[in-house]
């Protein structure tokens, strides 16, 4: 049974609108509508307790997954949402062991996820060419404790991918299309391409660069989310839900055949 500590990162969760993502420290509070939590009172607790406010409200505080982790992160840009992150990872086979180049890393949103499944052996490089993206990103890596699975290279990746036989290669940027040329050579013998990519001409663009190179299973999807409201005689989908987000390209590398070869 894991008990919180001090200074633990914890989901305080009171409803599906209504839950946060906060570090725990002796001798603080947090302020909400429905009363005081006195950290105090929850540092020692195991996991998946029920912790009263000064009102009375019951808050669950429970463990964050890489979700919740990544969705805290998205200040400074648009982050890849989980629907989509998910299937990033299934495409391409991501998990414990993988070598992972990324480009795009922002907040370090989706790098967190990608750092999370290739633990505990494995590595993500994240390419960023701004400055300022790259110190944040690391900084909430560091918050997360990713730093060990995860290098941050502030640099253009147009200007060269320097390493090899990598597992996967995820792309969250403008112009991904330029980077294929550049994924087929990192990428292993099998290795999986993946592109992220908010509009329909971008991905145009970056499936035609990926049937002039040696790729194949090159496909394009799209997840749409709805929320279904469940409760006694009345079950419907949300009003709300989760359109468009992105477009998400994937492909796997093959080598051409020898010139000797029918």
């Amino acid at each position: 049974m894991t008990k919180i500590r001090d200074g633990d990162t914890v989901l305080f969760y009171l409803d599906s609108r209504r839950h946060w993502l906060l570090r725990v420290e002796a001798g603080k509070s947090f302020h909400l509508h429905r009363g005081i939590l006195d950290f105090d009172k929850v540092i020692g607790q195991p996991y998946g307790s029920l912790i009263p406010t000064s009102l009375g409200a019951y808050v669950a505080v429970l463990p964050p997954l890489p979700r919740d982790r990544a969705i805290k992160m998205g200040r400074q840009t648009n982050i890849v949402y989980p629907k989509d992150a998910g299937l990033i990872l299934l495409l391409v086979g991501i998990g414990p062991g993988s070598k992972v180049v990324e480009a795009g890393t922002g907040s370090g949103a989706l790098t967190s996820i990608l750092g999370y499944h290739v633990a505990p052996n494995g590595h993500v490089f994240s390419y960023e060419i701004r400055e300022d993206f790259a110190k944040e990103a690391q900084k909430n890596l560091a918050k997360a404790g990713l730093t060990n699975l995860i290098t941050i290279k502030q640099q253009d990746i147009l200007a060269g991918i320097e390493e090899t036989e990598v597992d996967a290669v995820v792309l969250d940027m403008a112009v991904p299309w330029d980077v294929v040329p550049l994924a087929y050579t990192a990428l292993c013998g099998g290795g999986g391409f993946v592109s992220f990519s908010p509009t329909i001409e971008q991905t145009q663009r970056t499936v035609d660069a990926l049937y002039e190179s040696h790729f194949t299973e090159i496909m394009t999807r799209e997840l749409i989310e709805r929320e279904i409201l469940v409760r006694p005689g009345k079950t419907r989908p949300a009003t709300r839900m989760i359109g468009h987000t992105g477009y998400v390209t994937s492909a796997r590398k093959i080598y051409p055949p020898k010139k000797n070869q029918t």
